[in-house]
């Protein structure tokens, strides 16, 4: 058993991220964008292995089904199916918007390791939704490429789910609010189901989240995270 006393910073962020990805893992995840005057839907399947792989398949709707984005260590990679192209996409692009979405390409393809790429720091503690949690400011590292000229965390205490996370650019100005609720038991883990990603500086604009199923530490193998593969998914 882990003691609570003696948790680094570091070993905290990575229990909440081993929490919430697993060995392996198969989600079926539904992705709403809110805009003041519209909204849409995006059904997309994702596959996690550790740290290193991902793909994201996207389902509906029909004008971007069959998008597919890849992470291989540390090459990215979309697959467009209108125009039949592969495209590798350079560090820069990380931090764009994913799909017109309020969260970036790094956000979902996790090109960045919450763990490796950073460095942590105890703050205290603060309460989150009845929930006591550790505040952990993370600072990137000069060798990452990462946007953020810092990210506070709030994981709480008990479950280590993180609860909140919050971004600041280079000038030290608060940029997204991230908030993560409905926890529930998804693929024998207790995970936070949905997650929602506030834009400070744009009123009545989000991005929610939300798992409806997921499957972890099913073997997947690494030839499943190919090129190749990506332009055979369905």
């Amino acid at each position: 058993m882990w003691s609570q006393q003696k948790l680094s910073a570091k070993e905290v962020v990575k229990r909440a991220d081993d929490n919430m990805r697993g060995k392996t893992s198969l989600a079926d995840i539904t992705i709403k964008i809110n805009r003041p005057t519209w909204s849409r839907e995006m059904n997309m399947k994702a596959w996690t292995k550790g740290d290193n792989y991902s793909m994201i398949l996207v389902t509906s709707p029909a004008r971007e089904r069959g998008t597919v984005f890849l992470k291989r260590i540390k090459e990215v990679w979309n697959w467009i199916p209108s125009i039949e192209r592969t495209i590798k996409l350079p560090p820069s692009m990380m931090s764009q918007s994913w799909m017109g979405t309020d969260f970036t390409n790094d956000d979902l393809v996790k090109e960045a390791s919450s763990v490796s790429d950073y460095e942590h720091k105890h703050l205290g503690k603060e309460t989150i939704a009845d929930k006591e949690c550790y505040k952990i400011e993370m600072i990137p590292k000069p060798s990452a490429a990462i946007v953020w000229e810092k990210v506070l965390v709030w994981i709480d205490t008990v479950d280590f789910l993180q609860l909140k996370a919050e971004f600041y650019d280079e000038d030290g100005e608060l940029v997204n609010v991230m908030k993560s609720s409905d926890i529930k038991v998804l693929g024998g883990k207790k995970i936070t189901s949905k997650i929602e990603m506030f834009p400070i500086d744009k009123e009545e604009q989000s991005t929610v989240i939300m798992y409806n199923n997921i499957v972890f530490d099913e073997p997947i193998n690494n030839n499943f995270f190919t090129t190749r593969n990506m332009k055979q998914l369905k």
